[in-house]
């Protein structure tokens, strides 16, 4: 079984999301785990919105990095260019893939507005994921 990390800054967004989709696409085909270089704990608003499309993350935790040194992963995906350039080196033969998303909770505006962004980042990143395990976990 393939082992997928996913790592933002804060763990708290966009790799909760991403996260969350993974395991949904590769079912049984993967461990996925997320992880931040800080962390900052999962927010609210991202366990809402995925709800909304039928994943339940409520039961996720805010890890750091440090956390899974070691295991021995497959794939590390950076969900954000900070996470890119601050993460440590990292010992493992993992592919490494980068895709950076926006972040929903640094949106402004009225509440629907920031939703709608939410929803927004939600979609993306639930495309990548869906295609991420197309490409890279074959059946």
């Amino acid at each position: 079984m393939k082992k997928i990390l996913v790592l933002c800054t804060g763990n708290s967004c966009r790799s909760q999301i991403a996260e969350g989709y993974l395991r949904h696409f590769a079912d049984d085909k993967a461990e996925v785990y997320s992880a931040g270089v800080e962390t900052h704990g999962v927010n609210p608003k991202a366990i809402a919105t995925m709800k909304e499309d039928a994943i339940d993350i409520s039961q996720h935790t805010s890890n750091n990095i440090d956390e899974y040194f070691n295991i021995d992963f497959d794939f590390v995906i950076t969900v954000c260019d900070n996470a890119k350039e601050r993460c440590p080196y990292f010992p493992t033969q993992a592919k490494k893939f980068h895709q950076n998303f926006p972040d929903p909770a640094k949106s402004t505006g009225t509440e629907e507005e920031i939703l709608e962004q939410f929803k927004h980042v939600r979609q993306l990143i639930k495309s990548y994921s869906q295609q991420f395990v197309t490409d890279n976990l074959p059946d």
